[in-house]
């Protein structure tokens, strides 16, 4: 993988509606290789207990951070040197850009919507990126991103200091603890 970083931002989290697609957001972050993800809009300990708990469990290290202005977490990381890429249907196709944003050495903070998204992170965003200009879920639009940008190497990226690991099998499935 490249010497950059990168973090998702989850927009606007709302606890009642948005419970489970954050967890599921943030648990594709962290299984695609991102090194964390920060959230906005409302705190909610749940979520980070959730990824707390299956970094413990399955290992590896993603850090989730609660902010609540979103836009204060974008400029910081303009200000530090990063880059903002921003996941919408309305963006540049991802097989046109990937190569670009793979060779900016730049760490990346991808933004992913919630609730409505403002048309401030449009204009913030080094990029806007789309993986189809149809509606889908912002779960597999970060997945496709990720699986992108780490060239699939994503996929046999090993976690380490966990308690479980899964034994790949034809049939079946099998989980040893590893005694950590």
């Amino acid at each position: 993988m490249k010497n950059w970083k990168v973090y998702v931002l989850r927009l606007n989290h709302r606890p009642k509606r948005d419970k489970r697609v954050t967890t599921h957001l943030l648990l594709a972050a962290r299984a695609f290789g991102a090194a964390g993800a920060i959230y906005s809009g409302e705190k909610d300990e749940k979520v980070e207990e959730s990824l707390e708990k299956v970094s413990k469990s399955w290992g590896g290290r993603f850090e989730v951070k609660f902010i609540r202005n979103w836009r204060k977490v974008i400029e910081a990381w303009k200000e530090n040197g990063g880059e903002v890429i921003h996941l919408t249907m309305y963006g540049l196709p991802v097989q046109d850009v990937k190569d670009q944003i793979k060779a900016s050495l730049k760490d990346k903070l991808v933004v992913v919507g919630g609730a409505k998204v403002p048309g401030a992170v449009y204009k913030m965003a080094d990029w806007n990126v789309s993986v189809t200009s149809q509606p889908h879920s912002e779960v597999s639009a970060l997945s496709v991103f990720l699986h992108e940008l780490f060239e699939g190497k994503e996929l046999s990226k090993s976690f380490e200091d966990g308690e479980f690991k899964v034994v790949p099998q034809s049939k079946g499935k099998k989980v040893i603890k590893t005694g950590l």
